[in-house]
């Protein structure tokens, strides 16, 4: 299975991808939950100018060190006999969930420090400088948050040792829980509240994404709900409701936003 997995990683990785977005992108058109404020097509052109370029300095980065991140990294672990899980002798589907759980965790620590380090917010709040939330929010990463995640990604690897194939099937269900909960989806609100017992959906995430600065530190997770409720950053909706809240930062509350080079410098203009 996990050479398998190894040898098919990137078609996978794909059209899991392409699946999911599309599925969004038409619920969006079906069953949108909020209006959008600006131009569809100029925040779409420019999401995905953000994620052409992020994934460009990802390959570049592979290129140098593409043994060291991520599935490579796994690999490596396991030959080594490096991480936690390698040095354990437990069945295959309890060291899956231990991976998947801990993954998670560290991705959902990742967001809280993105928000709490100076350095690391330069880069985090071109995503949130969005002025709508919608599925192509879910590409809208700087290039240089793109490559600090892949190198926290690594190190968090190097010292769990979870299988490749643990590590695909987890960054296939981050993306998709991404591309998800960014949607600007109407979920019934009974499935909703059902879904989000488990699962971060839009209605939570939506919240993270207020111009308030309090509730723009609440519900961090990416997949997983479990850890807000744990660590006391869960809030179940906007002071403001969905429909009435403003989504983005307030001092970029304009169309420069939209425009992709704009969004590209954020990081190196005045906080």
């Amino acid at each position: 299975m996990t050479q398998w997995a190894l040898a098919h990683e990137a078609i996978l990785r794909f059209l899991s991808f392409l699946l999911i977005f599309v599925l969004m992108a038409a619920l969006e058109l079906t069953r949108p939950r909020r209006a959008l404020t600006g131009s569809k097509l100029h925040r779409w052109l420019s999401n995905a100018g953000i994620l052409v370029s992020a994934t460009v300095s990802a390959r570049l980065l592979g290129q140098i060190a593409g043994p060291l991140l991520a599935v490579g990294m796994a690999v490596l672990a396991a030959q080594q006999g490096w991480g936690l899980l390698n040095g354990l002798a437990l069945p295959g589907w309890i060291e899956l969930i231990i991976a998947l759980l801990a993954l998670d965790f560290a991705i959902w620590l990742q967001h809280v420090l993105s928000h709490r380090i100076p350095f690391f917010w330069r880069l985090h709040r071109v995503h949130h400088a969005d002025r709508d939330i919608d599925v192509t929010t879910a590409l809208r990463f700087h290039p240089g948050e793109i490559i600090a995640s892949l190198l926290y990604k690594a190190v968090i690897i190097a010292a769990l040792g979870p299988s490749a194939a643990s590590v695909i099937l987890f960054e296939i269900l981050l993306n998709g829980c991404a591309l998800f909960n960014h949607a600007n989806i109407d979920i019934p609100r009974q499935l909703d509240k059902s879904l989000r017992r488990i699962l971060v959906t839009p209605d939570m995430h939506r919240v993270h994404h207020s111009t308030d600065r309090t509730e723009q530190r609440r519900n961090f997770g990416f997949c997983l709900s479990v850890w807000d409720r744990l660590f006391g950053t869960y809030q179940s909706a906007p002071k403001a409701g969905h429909l009435q809240m403003q989504i983005g930062l307030k001092a970029f509350q304009d169309k420069r936003a939209d425009r992709l080079t704009w969004s590209l410098l954020l990081p190196f203009r005045k906080l």
